[in-house]
This record gives structure tokens, C-alpha cells and sequence, in this order.
């Protein structure tokens, strides 16, 4: 057979697999060829804490709130199509709205187009399949083209509001851009985007800069809670960007510069988590 290898574990296995006395009395007596291909889990890191593209689904299932008991679901607020007033985000007297809608071919339509789209395309079919979901129902809906903005999709749902027979029969619909509105409009939406253009930065320069380098850029990022402004990085975002760089950059040549650079980040990483007032349950379990 013939061994090729993606990543610094696989190449190893392979130089081993390829130098032992049975593999190669096996190649010489084989009637076939064959191929064996050794892959490296070294970036399954990365899949995990990468924000991977312009993915309305993704960002749908990072940024709301798991739904009780669920890890592949989230809570979406239904106040918007009721009658109370409620200055709570998360209010615990209506029950909340979910993803995961077999039973409505429109509502798995859109989150197949969530997941598939890109978000700017997604959006609009989210707006498509409200105007159409309005006009089977007769309601008062005027079609405007351009952009979609989560206030224009708020604005169509608040047509079914008052409908109990149209609430009914596009239940499922709404939820999911109910879903789509609350992300677009949340905070952590512009922080997503930040992570995306960071991650997309470092894949562009890694190659040429080394990580000592990367470290130096990331270091002015890192700022205690009575500093950090909405659009900052918290203790978790660093760790989670950090996890993500040394996944992505694989081996590297150790050194007195790396180790000055490495330093300094953990120094002010740590100075960062010794003043949050309220540790995080994921910063508690570090420390």
C-alpha cells in the first residue's frame, strides 16, 4: 500500500507504518495496490471554536440560548406575538419558541436555506416566505425590495400578531425568523463578525508572521472588565481565540522570543481574570 499523510501525527504514523519489516514483506507479496491515507485530528479544535463563514445557522445556534435539556436547540423569545409588555428579554411566562419544526415544509425550507445561504440571501428568503405565508392568509402586506433588516422582518410578523388562525397555521415559520431577527439584532452578532475578520486575518498572515508576532497584535486586545467596552473581548473570547490560533498554526520552532511573547499574554490574561467582578462558570472551572 501506499501511506500519505495530512498533519504532523499522521506523517509520523506513516514513516513508522512505512519502515516496519511486516508492511514492507506485505507490499512486496500484495497482488493489489492500495492506499492508505492517515489524517491528523489536530484541527478538530478549530471546527469547534472557529466561526466558520457568512451562516445565518450558525450564528442562530451560538448566539441564542439553549433550549432546556437540548444541545442542538435554542430558546426563541414568542413575546413579539403577544399582548404583554415586558421589559424582560427572556420572559418566563410564555413559553419559548424552538428550531426544530418537522411538521411545517415552509419552516424546514428556511432553516435548510439558513444553513446552506449566505446570510444575506437567507435573510431573504426568510422575508419571501413571510410575504407569501401574509398573502395565503389574506393579511395587509406590501413587498418592499432592497435590503432585509431584522426591523422590516419584525414589522411582517407583527401582521400575524392579532391572526390566531394565521398564528396557527405558520407557527412554525415564525418561530424560525422570530430566530433570525433576535440574532441579527443581538449583541454578540458584531462580535461574531470581529471573530470572523480576526480568524481570517491570522489563516492570511500566519504563514508569513511568525507566532510571536500574532501574539504581539492579539496582546493590546486583552483588557480588564473596567475597561472592556460592548464591542471588547472577554477572558472566554481570548481563550477561545487562542485555542483557535495554536490549533490552526500547528508545530512550531520553540525560542526565547516565542517564549517573551507567550509570557506576556499569560500575564496579562491573568491580571484580565483576577479582576472580573462575576467569574464566568467556564472561567471558574479554569481557575
Amino acid at each position: 500500500e501506499e501511506s500519505f499523510a495530512v498533519g504532523a501525527l499522521g506523517r509520523a504514523l506513516a514513516a513508522e507504518l512505512a519502515s516496519s519489516a511486516p508492511a514492507r514483506s506485505r507490499r512486496k507479496a500484495a497482488p493489489h495496490r492500495a492506499s492508505l491515507v492517515f489524517i491528523d485530528r489536530a484541527l478538530d479544535l478549530a471546527g469547534a471554536v472557529g466561526h466558520h463563514g457568512d451562516n445565518l445557522a450558525e450564528k442562530i445556534l451560538s448566539v441564542l440560548p439553549k433550549l432546556p435539556d437540548h444541545k442542538t436547540d435554542v430558546m426563541v423569545n414568542m413575546v413579539e406575538l403577544t399582548a404583554l409588555q415586558t421589559p424582560d428579554e427572556m420572559c418566563s411566562v410564555i413559553a419559548p419558541g424552538c428550531l426544530a419544526q418537522p411538521n411545517d415544509p415552509a419552516a424546514t425550507a428556511l432553516w435548510e436555506s439558513f444553513m446552506n445561504l449566505k446570510q444575506k440571501e437567507a435573510v431573504m428568503e426568510a422575508r419571501r416566505h413571510l410575504v407569501e405565508a401574509a398573502s395565503r392568509e389574506n393579511l395587509p402586506i406590501k413587498m418592499s425590495m432592497g435590503r432585509v433588516t431584522p426591523e422590516q422582518l419584525s414589522s411582517y410578523i407583527q401582521l400575524f400578531k392579532n391572526n390566531f388562525k394565521a398564528l396557527e397555521n405558520h407557527c412554525g415559520l415564525l418561530q424560525l425568523v422570530l430566530a433570525a431577527v433576535q440574532t441579527l439584532k443581538h449583541p454578540q452578532n458584531s462580535k461574531w463578525d470581529n471573530f470572523l475578520a480576526f480568524e481570517r486575518l491570522l489563516l492570511q498572515t500566519i504563514g508569513e508572521s511568525e507566532m510571536p508576532s500574532v501574539l504581539k497584535q492579539l496582546l493590546p486586545m486583552i483588557k480588564c472588565h473596567s475597561e472592556r467596552t460592548q464591542d471588547d473581548y472577554t477572558c472566554e473570547d481570548f481563550l477561545v481565540l487562542l485555542v483557535y490560533m495554536y490549533s490552526v498554526v500547528g508545530e512550531m520552532k520553540g525560542g526565547k522570543e516565542l517564549d517573551d511573547a507567550e509570557e506576556e499574554v499569560k500575564k496579562a490574561l491573568v491580571k484580565a481574570i483576577c479582576d472580573e467582578p462575576e467569574p464566568s462558570p467556564l472561567l471558574q472551572k479554569i481557575t
